[in-house]
């Protein structure tokens, strides 16, 4: 029997880490991982293993017979910030962390409903509340000491689109890329430091019986709420499109997610256009000539809204450059 297959591991987890010597080498040590937890923390197996974008989470029932999910994730930077997180929240609007082991990423949480996603409610502005009630709680919490912060991160960025900008073939799109620049700028001397989650769209909500629904998967970072926007406003994305509006879309749950969480919106906007920056540095590092679409169209939905004044002047200061 494969290893694969003794551990259950999905094909799509199986192949995203079947490129490198460091990929193959935890995926070989998963079984001997896997028993040695369900040993330590006193769980049976509980159903067939599933997985994240990078991780493997196993179904496991504790001794008094509470359901609960056991998950691996390789040791990283990451997983010690889901960690960190995860302590830090202790359940209040994200699953809680019932324990882990920092050394291996291991982590058993309690179970939630891994079938039914907030991408299920139809109603996008329900779907929207629901997920903003969330970001409220989790962004209240100061980060604690030792987490990246959004100051460096913005720094990291800046230095990086001289090289970035050479890459684009289109002017139009070199003109975003240093408008969005420019507005990290005027924003990265006051980072902040709320305890951000960072991937928060509607796959990353679960129903749950403790509450309705929480949040799982964060990758957190200390900065300002105005950081932790983007996910959302990209939920669901090809519905937004398929709209027919997807400025209006973007707008209403741009009011929706500002107004929840009180944020000043002008500031929100610079910083949700530091995440389109951070998410086309990405791309471009992966080799795109071009900014992604979705992107373009989040930041005309921005730069189209009444306070978002100084975004669309700094707009076209730059198209002139």
């Amino acid at each position: 029997m494969s290893t694969s297959e003794s551990v259950g591991i999905p094909d799509a987890l199986a192949a995203s880490y079947a490129g490198d010597d460091a990929g193959r080498a935890w995926l070989a040590a998963l079984p001997a991982l896997t028993a040695a937890f369900l040993e330590r923390w006193e769980l049976r197996r509980d159903g067939e293993a599933g997985s994240g974008m990078a991780s493997l989470v196993l179904p496991v029932a504790r001794t008094d017979g509470t359901p609960a999910v056991l998950r691996f994730q390789p040791p990283k930077e990451e997983t010690d910030a889901a960690l960190v997180g995860l302590r830090t929240w202790n359940g209040d609007g994200a699953v809680r962390l019932i324990d882990h082991d920092r050394a291996s990423g291991a982590m058993l949480l309690e179970r939630l409903d891994g079938s039914r996603t907030l991408a299920s409610v139809a109603d996008d502005d329900t779907a929207m509340t629901v997920l903003a009630g969330l970001l409220r709680r989790l962004v209240a919490v100061p980060a604690p000491e030792g987490l990246r912060g959004l100051g460096d991160i913005a720094a990291g960025m800046l230095e990086q689109v001289p090289t970035a900008l050479a890459s684009l073939s289109d002017p139009a799109d070199r003109r975003h890329l240093r408008t969005w620049a420019s507005v990290v700028a005027d924003l990265a001397g006051e980072p902040g430091d709320r305890l951000l989650h960072w991937d928060l769209h509607y796959d990353n909500v679960l129903a749950a019986e403790r509450e309705p629904w929480l949040a799982i998967d964060p990758e957190p970072l200390a900065g300002d709420p105005g950081f932790d926007l983007w996910p959302a406003l990209d939920s669901r994305w090809e519905d937004v499109v398929a709209t027919g509006d997807a400025h209006r879309v973007v707008r209403r749950r741009f009011d929706l997610l500002t107004d929840a969480l009180g944020l000043d919106r002008e500031r929100a906007a610079g910083w949700t256009l530091g995440r389109l920056l951070q998410n086309s540095l990405w791309d471009i590092e992966d080799g795109a000539t071009a900014l992604d679409r979705s992107q373009v169209t989040v930041a005309e939905a921005l730069a189209s809204t009444s306070t978002s004044t100084s975004i669309s002047t700094s707009a076209s200061a730059s198209s002139k450059r």
